[in-house]
């Protein structure tokens, strides 16, 4: 049978999602937990997508074939018994073949955090962006708008990003003030490798004056990553969603109140 499981973790721990020799991945972790559930039977995940190290999930969604009869409660309770602290399955569901963690997505949503104050936050160390001044969020938001889309988004395209075409569809690109943080919330068919951490890095130049809404609209037309600011850091960046065709059943967005950091 195929199962379904919705994953959230915290990414600071470990080298990003995808299987590495040093086994220090959520991606090793999981399948060894999966593994003794399934009676110690090699267990193998596919993901709707990728997150490299110090980037979390609240909802990142996996698929994986066994032959081990479980009641579902076991691919949860059971699997969460063996796993760290930072990794818990949310929620597992039975699903047709044809359904594939990743190809069958038509869109993937994240959501990235960012304190704005002089002084850096312990508290939150890891769990959010910080920038030590205040930004100008109308601006930003103005920015914002100019990428909203089907473009070509190479100059927010990291140089050893593997996807076939730098073309994506931007659906939502909404920036809240919340709680003392702004949060950045994208939806798109597809995300480019560093391509959320690229927008943001662009945006806060927007906020603090160095770049404008024509500037940002430029650099996309550029379709030069070099000519765009650094990548920002990964630390507030999450995985929300992932969205599939409703005949499939399954939960599209993280669970209201699983992701509040404050």
């Amino acid at each position: 049978m195929r199962i379904a499981l919705g994953i959230e973790y915290d990414g600071r721990a470990f080298a990003g999602w995808q299987s590495q020799p040093h086994g220090n991945t959520v991606q090793d972790i999981l399948n060894q937990a999966l593994g003794r559930i399934a009676g110690n039977k090699a267990i193998v995940t596919l993901a709707a997508g990728r997150t490299d190290a110090g980037v979390h999930a609240a909802m990142q969604v996996v698929h994986f074939d066994t032959d081990a009869t479980r009641p579902l409660n076991a691919w949860v309770r059971g699997v969460n018994a063996l796993l760290p602290p930072e990794i818990a399955v949310v929620w597992a569901r039975q699903v047709e073949q044809d359904f594939h963690a990743r190809f069958s997505a038509f869109s993937r949503s994240y959501s990235y955090f960012l304190l704005t104050h002089p002084v850096r936050s312990c508290l939150l160390a890891g769990k959010v962006g910080w920038y030590h001044q205040a930004l100008d969020v109308e601006a930003m938001r103005e920015a914002a708008s100019r990428l909203l889309g089907r473009h070509d988004f190479s100059s927010f395209r990291a140089s050893e990003c593997q996807a076939k075409s730098p073309v994506k569809d931007l659906q939502q690109l909404d920036i809240v003030e919340e709680h003392g943080l702004l949060r950045f919330d994208l939806k798109a068919d597809a995300f480019l490798h560093h391509m959320v951490r690229n927008i943001v890095g662009a945006l806060l130049y927007v906020g603090k004056g160095a770049l404008s809404a024509d500037d940002m609209q430029a650099l996309l037309g550029a379709r030069d990553r070099t000519s765009a600011p650094p990548t920002f850091m990964p630390d507030g960046l999450y995985l929300t969603g992932v969205g599939y065709p409703e005949h499939f059943g399954l939960p599209t967005q993280c669970e209201p109140g699983r992701l509040r950091l404050r």
